[in-house]
């Protein structure tokens, strides 16, 4: 089973930008879908950008032309370019990845993985108005 280990989480101004990077310890491209997810206190916890084993790339209408998801399989590394941060993006980010049996699926307005086999620990971001 893969590990996942996140990094590049802490504080940022409204309006300022964070890159998350995600290392895998296992070969990235054969997982059907990575993804980032986020839980901020007393919410459930939601994906925001997943990519799937084509490169295919799927994002919340909440981080839509704010966040850019990357994958690049000869590092194992997965990463979040988060721009134009607003305080609602405050929360804990995971990154998460599937197996041969996941999928990526988005829907009214919602991305996700299915069958996730691993997550990473999370790292917190903070953003301050």
């Amino acid at each position: 089973q893969v590990q996942l280990g996140e990094s590049g989480g802490g504080s940022a101004q409204a309006g300022g930008s964070l890159r998350l990077s995600c290392v895998a310890s296992g070969d990235t491209a054969s997982n059907y879908c990575m993804g980032w997810f986020r839980q901020a206190p007393g919410k459930e916890r939601e994906g925001i950008a997943v990519v799937d084993i084509d490169g295919n790339t799927y994002y919340a209408d909440s981080v839509k032309g704010r966040f850019a998801i990357s994958k690049e399989n000869a590092n194992n590394t997965l990463s979040l370019q988060m721009n134009s941060l607003k305080p609602e993006d405050t929360a804990t980010y995971y990154c998460a990845a599937t197996g041969p049996f996941g999928g990526s699926w988005s829907s009214n307005g919602h991305v996700g993985c299915n069958n996730i086999d691993a997550w990473g620990p999370g790292t917190l971001v903070t953003v301050s108005s």
